[in-house]
């Protein structure tokens, strides 16, 4: 009976897992068709072979306790060239990644969020210690929205960061994560170095 629990255990969490890559797998997949739908993109059809990726890995889906803030300035975020757009800060996340506590601020774009259909829209830029090596040296990206928050509580799925523009071309101009996004830990998920010629 006992080892019958242990591979029924062992049975759920594998499918757990497969559906957890499929998941991510189709997050991926929507992720370079917007490539391909963006009169802007950096990248073309061919292109899209180049871009790579940690494997799918559930530890770095995170719950969060949020914090949210109130009564902040708006500021500028800085960008790495050009000019820099109007951000305020939304919520504080405090989370545990390999055992460590760590935080991240929320913002949410001033100049989108007076778009009706972007006004939900918030950002999640950060940095840690795979950039410049594993991943783009200026930080990665993840995209929230509102109506993912339950209560003080968010799930961050780090699978899900992605590279800015500027990873792929210096014809952007792409936000800056702050200094109080830097994590002090190795986020070895979501999306890697562009092995493109185009890398930066």
């Amino acid at each position: 009976m006992k080892y019958l629990l242990i591979l029924i255990l062992m049975t759920g969490m594998n499918c757990f897992a497969q559906d957890y890559r499929s998941q991510i797998d189709q997050f991926r997949k929507a992720y370079m068709d917007d490539f391909l739908k963006d009169a802007n993109s950096p990248l073309k059809k061919d292109d899209l072979q180049n871009l790579r990726f940690y494997e799918a890995d559930s530890t770095y889906r995170v719950t969060c306790k949020v914090t949210f803030l109130s009564n902040e300035n708006n500021f500028v975020m800085p960008v790495f060239h050009g000019t820099g757009s109007q951000y305020v800060k939304y919520a504080l996340l405090k989370f545990s990644l390999d055992g460590k506590p760590m935080q991240l601020t929320v913002y949410k774009s001033i100049r989108l969020s007076q778009n009706p259909m972007f006004s939900d829209y918030l950002f999640l830029p950060f940095t840690d210690d795979t950039n410049g090596q594993e991943t783009y040296g200026g930080g990665r990206y993840i995209d929230l929205k509102k109506g993912e928050f339950k209560g003080d509580s968010l799930i961050v799925d780090f699978n899900k960061a992605y590279n800015p523009y500027c990873a792929f071309s210096p014809n952007y101009s792409c936000p800056k994560p702050p200094d109080e996004n830097r994590l002090a830990i190795a986020v070895k998920a979501g999306e890697k170095l562009f092995a493109g010629s185009g890398n930066h």
